[in-house]
């Protein structure tokens, strides 16, 4: 990952086309995300505000990001200082990993007023500070520091605004030639690089290196490399190399590996953020879920194996016949007393001699009939163990099936798996503060590059519902082969190959396979397809069924979203 100064430097000047721009709309879809809605140069506009540990960033986004039925306070907050306020400036701190929002406001009673979005995309320590840019003082944020956390930086509403401490390094934008020369004079390394100069990640200063491994002026080559930077970087890429990932806002001509070009870094951020965002938003509304989940499965796995040494036990039930068969049979060659019975297997075409294990203070027919009484107990507890063992396997497959929807699920589909759950007598629902109207599941939509809609069930609500109730008998079904996955319908009878093959992608993005390739994924139409009677949400058997083998493919997937 590469979100160092440099790449802050580019997105602040792509972001200039906020400037002027007014804020119709503030979201906070989560405790570390924020979302302005911008209207400028005759256009909406999506700013994302991420404070995540990991996934910290700043940049346009055209995902969309569900919102909580009631905002969090920091949310009514900036809508109270923000909401039709025009942005006056967009600017980076020091080349450091600082970008800072001037806003032209009015408040209660109609006087202007000025305030600052301080994002500061730190790792762990990443913040957004809604400032009093007159006064200096900390108005809210959404981390707060007090003194005893950090000495340095007091974090809390009221507080003096102060700035993370400078670094002491050279500028690269201000940098002199002399001073360029004097340090590349001799050979460096990316360490050095990051220590001498602001801005800069290891990821940076190794693609400066090879840069200049190969430049005869190398402070020409320097001032190029920085310039590259500036209007928003020259080739956003993404490159996976060595079994990373790595991105910056220009080409990353030192990286071997397979490499992607974006038009611009908000739509290189979407790539690389979509899928783990998203999942990080899901993990914070279904971590419990999750949890009860994996609970269920290794109770059910630890069930399944005592079922299966039961079974195993169970099975002897024909050595238990024949044991009571070869007494009765022998009745008379032993008495009452003894510990075994030595007896000619008559049911063996070689008889053998076989020694039966019996009870000293039993008759020989009390001994028979105990053996008897075993055979009847262990036939039916195998009829009883082979039901529970079909029962559980069952159980097994269907909370995989859901565990997997659950990882994959948006926001809002997971409300849909718990009242599912709840439906089917495993969990209480939690108690609202207001009951909401209960809505009918919706499938996700997309548009196939041909223009042919596509719908995709997240969960078995949806999915019942896309396959029985949403569409058409002659509409083309999808789903991976004897894999959990989604339902995927093809708003058509007849697709066009590229319609099926991205159709395909999409069943095998939305599956238990998604991190595998070559996936097999079945086709068939609608009517080809039944619900057997009993049988769970979700659960289906379908008929004449073609196969393709797919690979999974992150990009395929958000461009059918953008075009849906």
């Amino acid at each position: 990952m590469a979100f160092d100064g440099l790449f802050t430097y580019s997105m602040t000047t792509d972001l200039q086309q906020l400037v002027t721009g007014r804020i119709t709309k503030i979201h906070q879809p989560n405790a570390q995300e924020v979302v302005l809605q911008v209207r400028a140069n005759g256009g909406n506009h999506k700013l994302l505000f991420s404070i995540h540990p990991s996934y910290a960033r700043v940049h346009l986004t055209e995902q969309t990001i569900e919102n909580p039925a009631e905002p969090p306070m920091f949310c009514m907050l900036l809508r109270k200082h923000l909401e039709g306020g025009f942005i006056a400036s967009i600017k980076q701190h020091d080349l450091d990993r600082i970008i800072i929002v001037e806003i032209h406001s009015k408040n209660e009673i109609g006087d202007p007023i000025v305030r600052e979005l301080h994002a500061e995309i730190m790792g762990r320590h990443s913040n957004l500070l809604l400032i009093d840019k007159e006064q200096q003082k900390i108005i809210d944020s959404l981390k707060h520091l007090s003194p005893s956390m950090n000495s340095f930086r007091t974090i809390l509403p009221g507080q003096p605004y102060i700035a993370p401490p400078a670094q002491n390094k050279w500028q690269p934008l201000t940098v002199t030639d002399e001073q360029l020369t004097a340090f590349f004079s001799e050979p460096k390394t990316a360490k050095v690089i990051v220590g001498q100069f602001v801005g800069f990640s290891p990821l940076h200063a190794e693609e400066l290196l090879f840069r200049l491994s190969a430049a005869t002026n190398k402070v020409a080559c320097f001032k190029d490399f920085m310039a590259a930077f500036g209007d928003g970087g020259t080739e956003p890429m993404y490159v996976y190399a060595n079994n990373k990932t790595y991105f910056s806002p220009i080409a990353l001509t030192h990286l071997q590996g397979e490499k992607t070009v974006y038009p611009n870094v908000h739509e290189l951020l979407d790539r690389v953020f979509f899928a783990r965002a998203e999942r990080d938003r899901v993990k914070q509304q279904a971590g419990d879920l999750e949890r009860w989940l994996q609970n269920e499965i290794d109770k059910l796995s630890l069930k399944m194996k005592k079922l299966t040494k039961d079974y195993e036990r169970a099975s002897k039930l024909d050595q238990f016949q024949l044991y009571g068969e070869l007494l009765m049979a022998n009745i008379y060659a032993f008495e009452k007393g003894v510990k075994e019975v030595t007896v000619t297997n008559y049911y063996s075409e070689s008889a053998e001699q076989i020694t039966i294990p019996v009870s000293e203070r039993k008759t020989p027919i009390e001994n028979a009939q105990s053996y008897y009484t075993k055979y009847t107990k262990a036939k039916n507890a195998l009829i009883m163990v082979q039901e529970q063992l079909e029962k559980t396997k069952e159980e097994i497959i269907y909370f995989e099936m859901l565990a997997q929807q659950v990882q994959q699920a948006s926001p809002g589909d997971i409300e849909e798996i718990r009242e599912e759950l709840a439906e089917q007598g495993y969990l209480k629902l939690r108690h609202a503060k207001k009951k909401k109207k209960q809505l009918k599941p919706e499938p996700e939509r997309y548009i196939s590059s041909t223009g042919t809609p596509i719908s995709v069930g997240k969960n078995n609500k949806q999915n019942d519902m896309l396959t029985f109730k949403i569409a058409k008998r002659t509409d083309t079904w999808l789903h991976t082969k004897d894999i959990p996955g989604s339902h995927v319908v093809i708003h058509t009878n007849e697709p066009d190959d590229t319609t099926l093959r991205e159709a395909a992608t999409l069943a095998a993005y939305f599956s238990k396979a998604r991190e595998s390739s070559s996936v097999p994924v079945d086709y068939t139409e609608i009517r080809q397809v039944k619900k057997p009677n009993g049988a769970k949400p979700g659960f289906v058997i379908y008929f004449e069924q073609k196969t393709l083998f797919i690979d999974p493919d992150e990009t395929v997937i958000l461009q059918l979203k953008k075009q849906s």
